[in-house]
């Protein structure tokens, strides 16, 4: 977003208190988003950024830290005029604990700006989201334009998302609260919606009489890195499915609202979570496929197995899953809805595939396949649209073709800088925008689908699948098993 577009609009004054504020999500997307936002000119010095921190702070390897993380929007280092500036609205506080005694030095800075609102950014282990909360309210730091920011994960069950929402909701009330997913700040996955619902050919063409098939992926070269204690606890299905690919699907899915407001666009992704097919015991054998990585080589590098990494050699957690699942509903019937993610792929990559259905006669008297149409929406690393059509190769001798890509690449089409996620996700948290935050609801409704796959994992004792790192994952282990559809369209 330019500085340009963005003078006009006016923000109230805030304060962004960052619980977890020496972490590493800290450093690495809030500390710039808002960096970044103030570069452009969308908030002026009119803001404060306190980093809780349980630990005493070094101030000084603070900032070295905090600056490191920080660039230009060419790329390069913060100048020192730009630093200072920012500088000045960072303030270091110590909690050791979410008590009222440890927020006394919180409370202090907060009342020195009776006037700003106060958004409570936690970015801590779910465990502490309902004692901070519980603390701000007993300190009463919590009025009626408080925010709350909440990272993932929200538990690791329905049950314990539904106790850990039910101890925030004894603090804030379910406007103030903002479930933050980084995918859904992606520009290409919101120019979804613009894309289905702003262009008439898409929008009659966005059904099972058109559409094959729809594949999401989400593919990391890396493995668990740091993540290590929290992962293993997780695994594919909860750390990358429940959230991040049941969002996508639903924008891919949903109806379209009557307008573009947060509880209407709510409204129609809750309808898609609750159309999904449950899995039973005999299904999740059939239409799902966990699977492990081992040693293997990854761009050049050899790498050690997973079990190696999180030092547990008998762990059983995925770290990759292959899910085919139905939405049963007028739209979607029997369409299948393929999502995978794994970590140790062979690269890194996030998109969707629209694969629409094969023609039905094929008019021309050559023998060659006729491909059918793709709609692929890259997410990451390199975001862009492309449709791929047939196209007549140029030249005499009859009739000749082959599919060819019309693209849409950001980066070529919008000079700008994009902004990254947290850019835009913080500012719809500042404006009071919740269309990109899942409602409770949702999440309920998630958790109530994705446990009928543990479930039935746990009933059927299904194993994982070993996989090479630096491969796709597994492929012909699980042909043997006549899943051949979870190779289908994963190398394309």
């Amino acid at each position: 977003m330019s500085k340009k577009s963005t003078e006009h609009e006016k923000f109230s004054n805030f304060n962004v208190v960052v619980f977890g504020g020496d972490g590493d999500l800290a450093f690495r997307k809030i500390y710039p988003a808002l960096f970044h936002r103030m570069l452009d000119g969308q908030i002026d010095e009119h803001f404060n950024v306190i980093a809780i921190t349980r630990k005493a702070p070094d101030e000084k390897a603070f900032q070295e830290k905090t600056r490191s993380f920080l660039l230009t929007q060419d790329g390069k280092p913060a100048t020192d005029g730009q630093w200072d500036k920012f500088k000045t609205k960072i303030a270091l506080i110590r909690a050791e604990k979410p008590e009222a005694d440890a927020f006394q030095d919180l409370k202090s800075f907060l009342l020195g700006y009776p006037d700003y609102e106060n958004i409570f950014y936690f970015s801590t282990p779910s465990a502490a989201f309902g004692p901070i909360s519980q603390t701000l309210k007993s300190c009463g730091l919590i009025n009626e334009k408080s925010k709350v920011v909440l990272e993932k994960p929200l538990g690791n069950s329905l049950a314990s998302s539904q106790q850990i929402n039910t101890e925030i909701t004894k603090a804030f009330d379910e406007h103030q609260v903002y479930r933050i997913d980084h995918y859904l700040g992606k520009e290409t996955v919101q120019n979804l919606m613009v894309l289905r619902f702003a262009n008439n050919l898409f929008q009659r063409t966005w059904d099972s009489i058109s559409i094959d098939n729809i594949q999401i992926t989400v593919s990391e070269s890396l493995g668990v890195e740091q993540r290590a204690d929290y992962y293993d606890q997780s695994g594919a299905l909860l750390d990358m499915v429940q959230n991040h690919l049941l969002q996508l699907l639903c924008l891919v899915a949903m109806e379209p609202p009557h307008i573009i407001e947060a509880d209407e666009v709510r409204n129609e992704k809750l309808k898609v979570l609750k159309a999904l097919r449950p899995f039973t015991k005999a299904t999740v054998q059939t239409d799902t496929v966990k699977g492990q990585y081992t040693r293997g080589n990854v761009q050049g590098a050899e790498v050690s197995s997973y079990l190696e990494d999180i030092g547990k050699y008998n762990s059983k957690t995925e770290t990759f899953v292959a899910i085919k699942t139905f939405i049963d509903n007028f739209r979607w019937k029997n369409v299948p809805f393929y999502l995978r993610t794994g970590k140790r792929m062979k690269k890194r990559y996030s998109e969707i595939v629209i694969n629409f259905k094969e023609i039905a006669h094929n008019i021309f008297p050559s023998k060659e396949k006729l491909n059918n149409n793709k709609l692929i929406i890259r997410l990451q690393p390199e975001e862009r649209i492309e449709l791929i059509q047939m196209t007549k190769v140029p030249g005499p001798g009859g009739y000749r073709y082959k599919p060819i890509a019309l693209s849409l690449d950001y980066m070529d089409s919008f000079k700008e800088r994009l902004p990254e996620a947290y850019e835009r996700l913080l500012m719809d948290v500042i404006r009071g925008n919740q269309t990109l935050f899942m409602r409770q609801d949702e999440l309920q409704a998630a958790w109530t689908w994705i446990e009928t796959i543990t479930e039935g994992w746990k009933q059927s004792n299904q194993p994982n699948v070993l996989y090479e790192a630096g491969t796709w994952g597994p492929g012909d282990l699980v042909l043997e098993k006549g899943t051949t559809w979870i190779t289908k369209s994963w190398k394309d």
